[in-house]
């Protein structure tokens, strides 16, 4: 599913972020990402998403290295993945059922297939009475939970969630943890940043610990 094979990255001109990384995630894994602030887990998140491009090294995703393949392809690939960022990335004009909706609707799947999924999501995530609200006037924590539904939605083959239950409580918090699991019990490979250490006791998975540039799975 993922290799990464001495893989660097920095911006411009300053220090390297991350440093000879390598790492193999089968299809199906699910692995906590862990490491201090600011030492690097978003912008692997974003390279594992094709968002930016290493320094140096090869990234290969679905077995494919991705500095080989067309923008045709890359937009192919991300649509296999499920993202979701720290700042959410929810789409001001569109309702919270529209948003989460996106993904299929990108795909061009029809409304009458998906209308009754979506809603039961939004109930499982807390935002049944929500759905049809603007993000302008949601809080911090149903942007969270709505962003999250949004990627989960289209039962990705890869899941990448970056410090996905940092805006909600604990009881939310669990509950959005069942649902990685069950989509990881289906098949999808789950990579979550997180500092939250209660939620991966609740959890036994391998971590991927960044530390000065470096990758280890422990």
């Amino acid at each position: 599913m993922i290799r990464l094979n001495n893989v660097a990255l920095r911006y411009d001109r300053g220090p390297d972020i991350l440093t000879d990384v390598n790492f193999h995630l089968r299809p199906g894994s699910f692995h906590f990402l862990t490491g201090p602030s600011g030492a690097g887990k978003s912008s692997l998140l974003r390279l594992l998403f094709m968002s930016i491009h290493p320094t140096r090294g090869q990234i290969h995703l679905f077995g494919q290295d991705v500095s080989k393949i067309t923008t045709a392809k890359r937009a192919q690939h991300r649509r296999r993945i499920g993202i979701v960022f720290q700042d959410f990335r929810l789409l001001d004009h569109l309702t919270t059922w529209e948003n989460i909706a996106l993904p299929l609707r990108v795909v061009g799947k029809r409304i009458d297939d998906y209308r009754e999924d979506v809603t039961d999501l939004l109930q499982w995530v807390g935002l049944g009475d929500r759905m049809h609200a603007y993000p302008s006037i949601l809080s911090g924590g149903e942007k969270q939970r709505a962003a999250i539904a949004r990627a989960v939605i289209g039962k990705p083959e890869l899941l990448l969630a970056d410090e996905p239950t940092g805006n909600v409580d604990p009881q939310m918090a669990r509950r959005l943890l069942r649902l990685f699991i069950e989509l990881n019990r289906l098949g999808t490979s789950v990579v979550i940043a997180t500092h939250d250490h209660q939620l991966m006791r609740q959890f036994k998975a391998p971590r991927l610990e960044l530390h000065d540039g470096h990758v280890r799975i422990v």
